[in-house]
């Protein structure tokens, strides 16, 4: 098998994953996930697609994540491995689906406006 590319996006956060058969083995910006994120859930959604599919001992993925925080980069990872699976095999389709990994968050941080302290907060109003 060829080395497998996919990019995942969430938030402000991009990951480039790598796929490759190996023995399991996941690196994210060259360390270990536990090091990089230190928080289960965060390694639970990063493995999940692996998980549901099975092959989690098949596989070799190494990831360059930028952007965002450490929440929206595990969910740009899980959504770049999970587009990187259904490369391998086109049937993983309907098990990453209905798990929901294939959909990109859309949610993103609303921009400030003028004339306000945040995007919908306002400075405080005095009547006199």
């Amino acid at each position: 098998m060829e080395t497998i590319y996919a990019i995942g996006k969430r938030k402000r956060a991009v990951a480039q994953v790598t796929l490759k058969e190996g023995n399991g083995e996941i690196k994210v910006n060259g360390k270990n996930p536990n090091d990089y994120f230190g928080r289960d859930d965060l390694l639970r959604y990063i493995e999940s697609p692996l998980k549901i599919i099975k092959s989690d001992t098949q596989f070799n993925v190494t990831a360059t994540v930028m952007g965002g925080g450490i929440s929206g980069q595990a969910g740009a990872l899980a959504l770049g491995i999970s587009r990187a699976l259904l490369k391998v095999d086109a049937d993983n389709r309907k098990v990453l689906k209905s798990n929901g990994l294939l959909r990109r968050d859309p949610r993103e941080k609303e921009r400030r406006k003028c004339g306000r302290k945040k995007a919908r907060k306002s400075f405080q109003w005095t009547k006199r």
